[in-house]
Formats: C-alpha cells, structure tokens, sequence
C-alpha cells in the first residue's frame, strides 16, 4: 500500500504513516496564481493500493477540490484502488432537504468523490448516519466514542452524565454514555436562525451531577454556551465538560469557550488545531485508530472487529 496526504493536515498524515510504518509517498501540491490546485504524484502507483488522507478543515472547499484531484490523478495513473481517508467530512450537516429548495450537499460530495475515482471511503463520526447510505462504493463509519470513554474513564470524574446537545444527537450521546457507564441527558433546543441556538428544556435530572456534553461538532460553539447555562441552572456541578470529535471552531468559538470556562473542552486531532487555542482545550489523537483500520483492511480483515478488542 502506499500512503499520499493532501495539504490539510500535516501533522496527521506523519503520525499515520509513522503507526503503519510507511513513508508519506512524494506527491507535489501547489497552487497556481488564479488559485487553481495543481497535483503530482512524483512515484509510480501503477497496480498499487492508494490511500489519500485529506480532512475537511475550515477551508472545506479547498481541501475537497484538491482531495478529488489527488483522486483523479490516481486513477488515471493506473492505481489498482484508491481508498480515501476523510476524518471530518465536508458539509455533512447539510444532509437533507430542511427548506424548499435545498440542495443535499452531503450527497453531492459522496457523488463527486466517486466521480473522481475514490473505490472506498473512510469517514470518522458523520453527523448522521445516513450519509453512509449516500455511497455507492464501500464506505467505513468509524466512531471516536472509545477513544473518549476511555480519556474519561480515566479521569474518574464523581457523578458523570452524558448530555445530548439535542435530540438529534441523542441516539449518538446514550452509546456513549452506554460505554462509559454513565447517565444520560438531552437538551431540547431551537435555532430561530443560522448560528443562533435557544435551550428550551433540560431532560433529565442533571442536579449535582458531574456534565459532559457530547457532540459530533463544535462549530461556532453557541450551543455550547447556551447548554452550559442551561445545565447549571439546572442544578449542575459546576465542573462542564465539553466533548466532540470535530473541533471546527470557526468565527468566534474560540473566545466563546474560554469565556465559557468549561471545566475541559475535548476534541481529537480530526481536524489540525493549536492546542493553546484557549485553556481547558484537550487534543486526543485517531492516528492509532486509522492505522488500524488500515491494517485490517490490508489483511482483509473486519474493521468492525477494532472495537472488540
């Protein structure tokens, strides 16, 4: 196998290749001066199984663009199979119709990533399950849940309660508190607008209880805020986690969150981040988990049977 990055995140792409084992493959990735994205494998791939790491950062467009061309241009170089590693998938919140006239964006990605020559995606903790169903070709959902359970376990924190932002992310929120033995509760919220978010009820008894909020995304973090308020007027510990597998961070999430003064906000490195962004920011990695991935499905092996050990 042979292992190729894009430019989004560096620093993943080396601690993959350095748990499998490998050397990055040399490919060139520049731009031209119109802004056009320019690719080259500098290797032959010819009958060769291709995996490409690129994640969705916040510059999304940009980093889909060059991950389809690296598609492409394995393809057309003869690969054997092109196996794309995607951690955070690009605009996998909009996934339905919600309005008239929408498009299902989420849909068109997975259509335009098989267009370009992908034979097998690997996606961590989509925002819902259904864009699996998008695909055509064979697609891997992993989830992060392990890898948080067992950050928290460790922390042995007095009373934990799992809190789903909403109810949306409910079903995601009881597998994790299912794992890590806690109790759960669901935040019952609205969006009058875009980025915008009221808290309208607290489900679950959460007085004295030790609060983790757990979610898939944290974008601009209103939500965040709202649900912390939300939670300690309630009655909750004063001591509120934050966890999600994306830390996106846009706009003003990071001086939100340090004014919001979670007790920890957890993210993994699915997306780059500095982890002196603002205090309490907790970075746990997922090169471990793709590595493996990777191997089992080199040895032909179930990726399913990685959350069983």
């Amino acid at each position: 196998m042979h292992l190729f990055a894009g430019t989004s995140h560096p620093a993943l792409a080396q601690s993959v290749s350095k748990e499998l084992g490998v050397t990055l493959g040399k490919v060139t990735l520049k731009r031209f001066s119109c802004g056009e994205h320019y690719v080259k494998y500098e290797e032959s791939v010819r009958g060769k199984d291709v995996y490409l790491l690129q994640t969705a950062t916040r510059s999304p467009n940009e980093d889909i663009v060059e991950l389809f061309l690296l598609c492409q241009a394995a393809k057309l170089s003869f690969a054997r199979t092109v196996h794309v590693i995607l951690p955070h998938f690009p605009y996998a919140r909009q996934d339905r119709v919600t309005e008239p006239r929408e498009p299902i964006s989420a849909k068109l990605i997975a259509h335009l990533l098989e267009e370009a020559g992908a034979d097998h995606v690997i996606v961590l903790d989509l925002h819902s399950d259904q864009i699996q169903g998008f695909f055509s070709i064979p697609a891997d959902a992993l989830d992060a849940r392990r890898i948080f359970a067992d950050y928290f376990r460790g922390k042995k924190l007095p009373k934990p309660m799992v809190v789903a932002p909403d109810v949306g992310g409910a079903k995601r929120a009881k597998k994790f508190a299912d794992i890590l033995g806690a109790e759960l509760a669901i935040l019952h919220k609205g969006r009058p607008e875009h980025q915008k978010v009221e808290i309208h009820e607290v489900v679950g008894d959460v007085k004295g209880k030790t609060c983790i909020l757990f979610d898939d995304i944290i974008d601009t973090a209103g939500t965040l805020l709202s649900a912390k308020e939300a939670l300690l007027s309630a009655g909750a510990n004063a001591d509120v986690y934050a966890a999600a597998t994306h830390g996106i961070f846009s706009g003003p999430a990071c001086e939100r969150l340090q004014s919001a003064a979670f007790k920890e906000v957890v993210v993994t490195d699915s997306i780059p981040n500095d982890p002196a962004s603002f205090p309490g920011l907790v970075i746990l990695p997922i090169a471990p988990l793709l590595a493996k991935v990777v191997e089992h499905i080199e040895q032909g092996q179930s990726v399913t049977d990685i959350y069983k050990e």
